[in-house]
Order: structure tokens, then sequence, then C-alpha cells
């Protein structure tokens, strides 16, 4: 899971470095420690300036993979993790999962640009507290943080909305689902790495499996979504993925 931009990974480390010194030598005692855990150290750049800028809170260190979020959670021992998701990384759905398998009190907020309800229910499903939209104001996310450490589960508007559409509707036939509603997590993943491109030896490396588990996906994904041969599982993977981004388009502009 090694980050292909050296200049990228270095920033990242610095940017960690300097924030886990920040934390823990300028920590007030009674403050919610938070740990950041992203690929991209501009957006915790960010976050960590708006936490920090709430008397009650304070970011205690970051994490850019899931190997070092395990390493920080045990060391800092935070009270709360925020984890932006990217499929293109390698924070995703598993890690949550993990987090919660090993450390089940540690409370999650999610911060995502996949405005899909049906990753939104994954995350939460895998046990995160709460899934905020990274377009959101940022008194949104403070509001998230402060839901999770009541444990309490916050989801962004213009998601819980549709998600309780989508559960109203539910109930009323087979019709209003999604074929990748059948899907497991690890599955859809897979989908999404293959409607970017991904081939399968890649995909294997870049979720550590072996190659003969991601045919495994392949086959199962097939049989679920009726198609005949990996050809197609990868069109129809460009299609879904292109379907969704219009649907972002269209809600974003009618926001």
């Amino acid at each position: 899971m090694s980050d292909e931009r050296p200049g990228v990974k270095r920033a990242i480390q610095e940017e960690s470095e300097s924030m886990m010194a920040n934390g823990s030598g300028g920590q007030k005692k009674g403050q919610t420690k938070v740990l950041l855990v992203g690929e991209y150290s501009m957006v915790c750049a960010g976050l960590a300036q708006l936490i920090n800028q709430e008397p009650d809170l304070s970011v205690c260190g970051q994490a850019e993979n899931a190997r070092e979020a395990f390493g920080a959670i045990a060391t800092l021992k935070p009270d709360l993790v925020i984890a932006n998701i990217s499929i293109k990384g390698s924070i995703g759905i598993e890690v949550i999962k993990e987090i919660k398998l090993w450390y089940d009190g540690l409370p999650v907020v999610v911060l995502s640009v996949d405005q899909e309800p049906l990753y939104a229910e994954r995350v939460l499903r895998a046990g995160a507290r709460g899934y905020i939209l990274g377009m959101e104001a940022p008194d949104k996310l403070i509001l998230a943080i402060r839901r999770a450490m009541k444990g309490e589960v916050y989801v962004s508007e213009q998601l819980s909305e549709r998600m309780l559409q989508k559960y109203i509707h539910s109930g009323r036939g087979k019709h209003d689902e999604s074929p990748t509603d059948n899907l497991t997590d690890r599955e859809l993943t897979v989908l999404q790495l293959l409607a970017q491109g991904y081939k399968r030896q890649e995909i294997a490396a870049k979720l550590n499996l072996s190659a003969k588990t991601v045919d495994t996906h392949h086959a199962h994904m097939q049989k679920k979504l009726g198609l005949k041969n990996s050809t197609e599982l990868r069109k129809y993977a460009v299609q879904w993925s292109l379907s969704r981004e219009e649907d972002s388009q269209r809600r974003t502009v009618s926001v």
C-alpha cells in the first residue's frame, strides 16, 4: 500500500510528525483527542486547523494508511478517528471494520466525496458513527464529532434524506434495488477499481490480496450481476461509475 508519489508521501509524513508533536505537547486535560487517517496532507492539515480551533478538541496525530492508523491508535490512544476515505487510496471500508474489530469502543467518523447512499450505508454498517461529505460546511464536521462522542450517528443531510427514501421504498418491491446492492463490501471496492482501469494484478497489490482471490471476486460479481465474462464485468463497472458521476453532478447542481 505504498504511495506512488514520493513528494506527497514525504509531505504527509512531515505533516503527521508536526501534528503529533503539537498534539502531544499542547494538549489540554479533558480535550477530546482526534486522530486523522487519510492520504492527503493538505486535507488533513486543514482538518487539523479546524478541529484545533475548538477548545475541547485536539488533533493528536495523523496516519497515512491502515498500518500507520493502528500504530497511532495503540500509541496515541485517541478518543475518536476521522477517516478520509478514498477508493483511489488505501483507506476504505475494510479499515473501518478492522478498527471496530480491535477497538470496538472507538468512534469513527468518515469524511468522503462519495455522495452515493449505498456507500454511506456500507460505511455505517461497517461500524462508523458518522458519514459527512467533504463539500459540507466546516461546522458540520464539528457537529459530527460531537454527535459521535455522545454515541449518536451523524449523516450528511444531503444523504440522510435519500437514505430514508430508499428505506421507505425498499419494502415496495425488488424493482427499486440496484444490482450492486447485492455485492459485498470487498466486491464493491473491486468494482470501483475496475471502473478506474485497474488490472487484475494491480487490484491484488492495492488491496493486499492474491490474484486468485481477485479472480474469485470477479466470478462472484459476474454471477450476481448476470454477466458472462470479465470483459462484460469491466464494461459494466465503467458504465456504473459514469452513471454515479452523472447523478452526483445533478445533485450538486440542484443543491
